[in-house]
């Protein structure tokens, strides 16, 4: 799950914390809060510890921008999908009338 590494940050600092002291107090290894102040990246059980150690909802923590990016690009492949479908359904149906009057215009 992607949070806002540089929030976390923050708050340690305001309470003038050690890596190490938030590492102990949220009940994570050392090792978590540095990759979760690196790039952001942290499992639920780890941002729970985090809200809970720093008494703050998730909402807080959460990479908003992230996730809203990430929604966007789904939303755009969505549309260009059917844009695509509704262009091969176009294409084939004027393909059809045309193959169909030719065929017409061939019998005939």
């Amino acid at each position: 799950m992607q949070i806002n590494n540089n929030t976390v940050k923050q708050l340690r600092t305001e309470k003038s914390w050690t890596q190490q002291h938030l590492a102990d107090a949220s009940g994570v290894s050392l090792r978590t809060i540095q990759r979760v102040e690196s790039d952001g990246t942290a499992s639920k059980e780890t941002v729970m510890s985090l809200c809970a150690v720093f008494e703050i909802s998730q909402a807080k923590l959460l990479d908003l921008t992230g996730m809203l990016q990430s929604k966007g690009d789904k939303a755009e492949k969505t549309v260009s999908y059917h844009l695509f479908l509704f262009t091969a359904i176009l294409s084939l149906s004027v393909g059809g009338v045309i193959g169909a009057g030719l065929i017409y215009l061939l019998i005939r």
